[in-house]
């Protein structure tokens, strides 16, 4: 049968459940019939998801409950809501740990089918509360779900607005180093205009002067070139190495 891997064998519900669920879940929602309520909920859906899985929790006209994962009738729907809280706190402490937007980016990625599934589970069990008044243990269910979607929604403003702040970090950063960079060439072209006059006459004559002038036949006057050129270098150094006001 079609509806086999999503209804149990052993279950006999309503002709009119059957006929309208199909062999997948479906969206979430709640079915009323002949004093039985279904509800057909998704578990807690992961990020690469393509789609939904599907769980049914079955409460018969005596006012017991099934799923259809087998879990205790007594707390099948909390343990349902269990899991939702487990998958949300793994993510709170990635979100503690996360530092970059990539890492930010996959958080919402992750978040983002969990806040929508919470928000449709919050409806479903708010209308199964007015389904079936004298069941008592629905209203803490729905009060539960509100908080987890609450909780899920905060999750996600604050993974996203942590995420914007990473961005403009980041573009602070790398207008930063563009601007050292800017600067720091255009130091090497000062540099560059001020020596190459040098370096072309020191191409032309040489470095030991020329035996034609007369004062080249001594030391001081090729010592005097040396160290004025030095201090000079070093004045025009540390000048253009300043740091930028």
């Amino acid at each position: 049968m079609a509806e086999a891997p999503l209804i149990p064998a052993l279950w006999q519900l309503p002709d009119e459940f059957r006929r309208r669920l199909g062999s997948k879940a479906g969206r979430q929602r709640l079915m009323q019939s002949e004093g039985h309520v279904l509800l057909v909920l998704h578990e807690v859906p992961h990020a690469d998801d393509v789609t939904r899985r599907g769980i049914l929790y079955w409460r018969d006209a005596g006012g017991e409950w099934r799923a259809s994962n087998g879990a205790p009738s007594k707390v099948a729907l909390e343990q349902h809501l269990d899991r939702y809280t487990r998958r949300l706190e793994e993510y709170d402490q990635l979100e503690q740990a996360a530092q970059t937007a990539n890492q930010y980016s996959q958080l919402l990625e992750g978040l983002a089918p969990i806040v929508r599934s919470l928000r449709n589970l919050l409806e479903v069990l708010e209308e199964a509360r007015k389904a079936v008044v004298e069941d008592r243990g629905l209203i803490d269910h729905r009060d539960r779900a509100y908080e987890l979607s609450r909780w899920a929604d905060l999750q996600y403003d604050d993974a996203k607005n942590s995420m914007d702040v990473a961005v403009v970090r980041r573009a602070e950063e790398q207008a930063s180093a563009s601007h050292r960079m800017l600067v720091s060439a255009h130091r090497l072209n000062i540099l560059a205009a001020l020596f190459f006059p040098f370096a072309t006459l020191g191409a032309i004559f040489g470095t030991t002067l020329t035996d034609n002038w007369r004062w080249s036949h001594s030391w001081q006057p090729f010592a005097l070139f040396l160290v004025g050129g030095f201090v000079c270098g070093g004045l025009l150094a540390a000048f253009i190495s300043r740091e930028p006001k």
